[in-house]
């Protein structure tokens, strides 16, 4: 019986010195804010709490020169947070630059998945996290 396992992939994460940092995290956690107009909805789909994927918005708001998510207090209409435009272009240039770092290294990814080990999938390491 043939195992199949996940493909090899490259993590594009860019450092801000000296202390912030723009990764998928950060990047899937804007997407869901979209998806679902709310902070807390989309910690909760990346099983995290409120007040982290807050404090992860809230690092991304002061990262750049513009914010990347507006957010509304709680009202007759409840509260709820949207992207602004930035924040969609960041989106989208960090997926493009995601695209362009795969294309620009698929030979050597080809060339790592001939010569892996059939035990890789089991260690973890940090690259898991959400707060990049």
């Amino acid at each position: 019986m043939s195992e199949s396992r996940p493909d090899l992939r490259p993590v594009l994460r860019i450092d801000f010195p000296p202390a912030d940092r723009l990764g998928r995290g950060k990047i899937m956690l804007l997407e869901l804010i979209r998806e679902t107009g709310s902070i807390s909805a989309a910690g909760r789909a990346m099983d995290m709490s409120y007040r982290r994927a807050w404090l992860l918005v809230d690092a991304l708001n002061r990262m750049f020169t513009e914010p990347s998510v507006e957010s509304q207090r709680g009202g007759k209409q409840g509260g709820g947070a949207a992207l602004t435009p930035f924040g969609e272009t960041l989106i989208r240039r960090y997926r493009e630059m995601e695209e362009r770092v795969l294309t620009a290294i698929a030979e050597d990814l080809a060339w790592l998945e001939t010569v892996r080990g059939s035990d890789a999938a089991s260690v973890t390491d940090e690259a898991g996290s959400h707060d990049d």
